[in-house]
């Protein structure tokens, strides 16, 4: 299926659900909300489908059914780095692994960081102290 062909069943779907919110009767806002919401998850998809090879895909796709955030991280990444014209080629899957590693690698230093604040008093100054505490025991 080519992407004219994809773009073209998008748009007809996009009319569908539209006739069907304005046949609804009530809350118009929202269904401009709910169709907006879909031309830009329809426009998300249809760049991936353009930077993406198939595998790639289907393995982003098997993300995305173990952990949602992670997926739309690496899309997000992936949508900017075409935007800013520094993809060359389809990325492979291959190279979504490595995205993924650098991903996971990044998440993983800002979790390991702890901060540890130390106080004035409340513990032992000198060695004395020490000795002393370990003679009662």
């Amino acid at each position: 299926m080519s992407d004219a062909d994809l773009e073209e069943i998008r748009r007809a779907r996009l009319q569908q659900l539209q006739q069907q919110g304005n046949g609804g009767g009530g809350g118009g806002e929202g269904s401009e909300q709910d169709a907006k919401r879909q031309r830009e998850e329809s426009q998300r998809q249809t760049l991936l489908a353009q930077i993406l090879l198939p595998d790639a895909a289907d393995r982003l796709g098997r993300i995305r059914l173990v952990k949602a955030s992670r997926a739309t991280d690496i899309e997000n990444r992936l949508i900017m780095l075409a935007r800013s014209g520094q993809l060359r080629s389809k990325v492979t899957e291959e190279q979504l692994k490595e995205l993924l590693g650098a991903v996971a690698e990044q998440q993983q230093e800002q979790e390991d960081k702890i901060v540890v604040t130390r106080r004035g008093g409340g513990g032992w100054d000198d060695d004395d102290d020490l000795e002393d505490l370990m003679k009662d025991v």
